[in-house]
């Protein structure tokens, strides 16, 4: 079980995750899930959105010094939430704070798990230029044999394709504002007894027995963009 004290650190990729918390609710779940349990405190959350692959990352560098001032480990969901940049992932390694992950639960802490991490970063770095070696050659390889790459109608197949997907994408819209309208009711009953977070909102669906869109669970992510669909269903 968790004991003592933790900063998190969540990240998102993309402005418009990081507008609408879809991944950082998942994220942040991760977090308490591994939490659960014991004596701890989570004395700060840090949100950034930013690129894995950059190293230029204020909140993550606030985040460390928290941690470091306090004496705190510092908390992540996920090793890829952290960053794709082995040079970034080293110089974290080196600091002086105790990182955790909440999907390598048994990584041991101290200079062991230093250098499992710094090895597993720099295993994923190399996998994803050797993928892309392997598609370039392969690209040439076929160009060379004759094959002509791309879509052999140009521009014009590419706009009907995208006519019908847009299509389809309006129907899906259509469909999730309805089911929007249809628990607006509910969530606003549950608003008024004090029921408002994502994770309590989720947790009371879930008792009530009301199901998902696809008729399974409720889980944090849908019920995020549930409320956000709610003042458009109005």
């Amino acid at each position: 079980m968790a004991s003592g004290k933790f900063v998190s650190y969540l990240r998102v990729s993309t402005d418009k995750q990081g507008k609408s918390g879809l991944g950082i609710e998942a994220q942040r779940e991760a977090v308490t899930s591994y939490l659960n349990g014991g004596r701890w405190t989570l004395e700060a959350e840090y949100v950034e959105t930013e690129s894995g692959r950059k190293s230029d990352r204020p909140k993550l560098a606030a985040a460390l010094s928290h941690a470091k001032a306090i004496g705190a480990r510092l908390v992540f969901a996920k090793l890829d939430r952290l960053t794709r940049n082995v040079d970034l992932l080293r110089s974290l390694v080196a600091s002086e704070v105790e990182l955790v992950f909440c999907d390598l639960p048994t990584v041991p802490p101290g200079p062991m798990g230093k250098f499992l991490l710094t090895q597993m970063a720099a295993v994923a770095e190399l996998e994803a230029g050797l993928i892309s070696e392997r598609t370039k050659k392969a690209l040439a390889a076929a160009k060379a044999r004759g094959v002509k790459l791309g879509n052999p109608n140009g521009a014009r197949a590419l706009r009907g394709k995208q006519r019908g997907n847009a299509e389809a994408v309006a129907r899906i819209k259509q469909k999730a504002a309805q089911r929007a309208t249809d628990l607006r009711g509910i969530i606003q009953s549950f608003q008024r007894s004090g029921i408002t977070s994502v994770r309590a909102i989720t947790d009371e669906l879930n008792r009530q027995g009301i199901r998902a869109p696809r008729g399974g669970d409720w889980h944090p992510t849908a019920v995020a963009r549930l409320l956000n669909r709610l003042p458009k269903a109005a």
